[in-house]
């Protein structure tokens, strides 16, 4: 008698635990960080000019914030990453070794 081939096991994996925490489509920290700033530049000049002011930059950075989340919903970490890199690295297997 042959063998009976079992199925795989398989489990659900929920799709927020593998996702990047997007607030309106760009990222969370980013847009609330530019919220704050609009936010501080309407209340600190209390003027109508700072208020539309205010919003538009807001509406205009998100916006450009929701294209860079497109491209690649991982950008800001990629580039803080890339500019914590060296220019040049010694060719050596440990920093504190001698030549």
């Amino acid at each position: 008698m042959a063998d009976a081939v079992t199925p795989l096991a398989t489990s659900r994996f929920h799709r927020a635990l593998s996702r990047p925490s997007h607030l309106m489509g760009a990222d969370r920290e980013l847009v609330l960080m530019t919220g704050l700033a609009t936010v501080i530049l309407i209340f600190v000049v209390l003027t109508w000019y700072s208020a539309l002011l205010g919003v538009a930059i807001w509406i205009t950075v998100v916006a450009g914030l929701r294209v860079m989340a497109k491209a690649d919903p991982m950008m800001r970490q990629v580039y803080l990453r890339y500019i914590r890199y060296r220019p040049s690295y010694r060719p050596t297997s440990a920093p504190w070794r001698r030549y």
